[in-house]
């Protein structure tokens, strides 16, 4: 059976809301420099995705650039890694994500899922055997995890063990 890993990814720090519509708010300078982080400890963990799933507003899509230069840097030669924006993943909760995992062909082994609060957090402890441990609320910039052997089509409550976290800060 073939190994597949899930990260799933807060979006970094963004704008406070103010006058822009809450979709169109922008990473902050912190934020440009935790997605950078983000995106060079996944290289470091040989955590490249195959296959973006990301939420559509403005700050994950800066997220996912900041990572996406980060991981060029560490391995030009690496192939680029195919990526869907996904309007579920902003205005939608932990169903649209667990839906989006189910189709996502089996020849994919690396998922990164980039996307809001709380359901990135609410996704991660949902997927997680019931372990005793606990999680706490992924920051921003924070990733969760979670491997198993099995396909993407069987995703379903308590399949995918959490196997590390990390907040990147850059």
């Amino acid at each position: 059976m073939t190994v597949r890993t899930l990260v799933l990814l807060r979006h970094a720090k963004a704008e406070t809301p103010g006058e822009l519509p809450d979709f169109e708010r922008r990473l902050t300078a912190r934020g440009e420099s935790d997605a950078d982080a983000a995106g060079a400890w996944l290289a470091d963990e040989r955590l490249r995705p195959d296959l973006v799933l990301c939420s559509s507003a403005r700050r994950t899509r800066q997220t996912w650039q900041g990572v996406s230069v980060a991981l060029t840097q560490a391995d030009p030669a690496a192939p680029s890694s195919e990526v869907h924006y996904e309007q579920g993943l902003y205005d939608g909760g932990r169903t649209e994500v667990i839906d989006l995992l189910r189709a996502v062909p089996d020849s994919v082994r690396t998922v990164l899922v980039v996307g809001h609060n709380p359901t990135m957090s609410d996704v991660s402890i949902l997927l997680r055997p019931d372990d005793g441990g606990s999680l706490e609320e992924l920051k921003t910039a924070g990733m969760a995890v979670h491997r198993a052997e099995r396909p993407w089509s069987q995703t379903e409550p308590s399949c995918l063990p959490l196997i590390s976290t990390h907040t990147a800060r850059g």
